[in-house]
């Protein structure tokens, strides 16, 4: 059974076209570290990314909770 934050989730990726672009992005950067972290070494550059790359995401997973437990109150 889906908790009830699965199911805000979905509620939002249908009806909210902010919601659904930042958890696109936010899977893109999720995608982009994971093939940086798959690579046996990093050049200074890439790790630099990798980094900058983290804080997008993190930042863009905060909106998005704050979104969620909006939606939760409203309910």
């Amino acid at each position: 059974m889906e908790n009830q934050n699965e199911v805000i989730i979905k509620q939002l990726l249908e009806e909210d076209e902010g919601f659904r672009k930042t958890y696109k992005t936010h899977k893109d950067y999720e995608n982009k570290i994971a093939r940086l972290e798959k690579k046996p070494h990093l050049t200074a550059e890439e790790n630099v990314e990798k980094n900058r790359l983290k804080k997008l995401k993190l930042a863009l997973k905060d909106e998005m909770e704050r979104t969620i437990k909006a939606r939760q109150t409203k309910g």
